[in-house]
């Protein structure tokens, strides 16, 4: 239980693409100064910061540098793909513990400069070099996806026509939403016929239900609420958050199932229960979910709480999950039309979460936003760190 309200006072984001002709500095003062600003504040007012990146080797000073922030604490942050979630996370205790009054969570990447990098390479997936684990810590994230996926059809009976009709329900959604999003990298929608073209990734995934990796950066002012009602600026209160993380049980353990992530289960009860919420597919009202494919989004509705065990293909192709459905999911695109931005990715989920309860999301602003739910997660097989975070608006 937080000791005070922890509240959004402020958002940025970057453009996301190949920015040729930008760096890693010019991306973070886009985001940065767009945050610091949309929370009418200044830089100087910024007492703490936490700096998610993973392509570079830069420590802290590479955010100080770009913001010239001074003498303030600051701290580099590197958890895979929440890294950016992980940032806020640090932002958030620092505001409920009393220690500051405002901070800054902010994520940059710039894979596309960073030279060829083959996912999960020696031990960067946590994994031996020796043995199944290390065949295991090599499979790339369509990979990953496509085993799950092979899992969960073969233990729920899903026929294989059915299960790409739910994927590609989920891969057009996006890219549609994506061509509303001025910031997304990809604005053309996607149809039925393209999806049936597209190279094969993995198992029943092709290239278009796989993200890019891509530039980008986001950034958050997190405060205590008395400083955004000062500010007389629109805000979001973080109403409950929940963090797990696993110990490579499912390399390890033979019982292990795959058909899901235990520790996206166990974020997202964390999570509910801080926010009270007793029946999530009735009280979220939207959500952004982690879509590095569209077969790892499709399973994580189970996770948290939001379809079935096993009716997950069913209610993506009731729409539930749609644009106009029950509970409208991704909004700006998600990953599919933005990118994979690891230090960067679980702010600018938060960001259209933001815009959404602000009501300023502009040409793909819903009508009605009162609870929103943001899942991020990184790692690899059977040993992840999944981050669940519900938003609301204020009293």
């Amino acid at each position: 239980m937080m000791n005070r309200n922890v509240v959004i006072a402020g958002m940025g984001c970057s453009e996301a693409g190949v920015r040729s002709d930008t760096g890693q500095e010019d991306l973070i003062v886009e985001a940065g100064l767009a945050a610091i600003e949309s929370a009418g504040l200044v830089t100087g007012d910024v007492e703490a910061s936490w700096f998610g990146c993973t392509t570079v080797s830069a420590n802290h000073a590479l955010l100080n540098f770009s913001l010239k922030l001074g003498y303030k604490a600051m701290t580099k942050v590197q958890n895979g793909g929440a890294t950016g979630a992980d940032a806020l996370r640090g932002a958030y205790f620092a505001i409920a513990s009393g220690l500051y009054d405002v901070t800054l969570a902010a994520g940059v990447e710039k894979p596309t400069d960073s030279g060829f990098v083959r996912y999960g390479e020696g031990a960067a997936m946590g994994g031996s070099s020796v043995g199944a684990d290390s065949v295991a810590g090599e499979f790339s994230a369509p990979s990953n996806a496509s085993m799950y996926l092979n899992r969960y059809s073969s233990v729920y009976g899903v026929a294989p026509d059915r299960m790409r009709s739910a994927l590609t329900r989920l891969a057009t959604r996006s890219r549609r939403a994506g061509s509303h999003n001025s910031l997304a990298a990809f604005q053309t929608p996607i149809s039925e016929d393209d999806l049936r073209s597209a190279p094969r990734a993995s198992g029943a995934l092709t290239v278009l239900d796989c993200a890019e990796s891509l530039d980008g950066a986001a950034a958050a002012i997190v405060c205590t609420e008395e400083v955004a009602l000062r500010q007389g600026r629109p805000y979001i209160v973080l109403e409950g958050i929940g963090v797990a993380s696993g110990g490579m049980e499912g390399r390890l353990d033979q019982r292990y199932e795959y058909l899901g992530l235990p520790e996206a289960r166990e974020a997202a009860r964390k999570a509910y229960a801080m926010a009270q919420i007793v029946d999530p597919e009735q009280e979220i009202d939207h959500a952004s979910v982690f879509d590095m494919t569209t077969g790892s989004e499709l399973l994580a509705y189970e996770d948290l709480g939001l379809a079935e065990k096993g009716r997950a293909v069913d209610v993506v192709l009731d729409g539930a999950f749609d644009i106009e459905g029950r509970i409208p999911t991704n909004t700006d695109g998600g990953m599919l039309s933005n990118g994979f931005q690891a230090g960067a990715t679980g702010i600018r989920q938060v960001y259209e979460s933001f815009l959404q309860l602000t009501g300023a999301a502009g040409d793909h602003q819903l009508p009605s936003v009162s609870k929103s739910l943001v899942y991020s997660v990184g790692g690899g097989i059977g040993s992840v760190s999944a981050f669940v975070q519900i938003f609301g608006k204020p009293d």
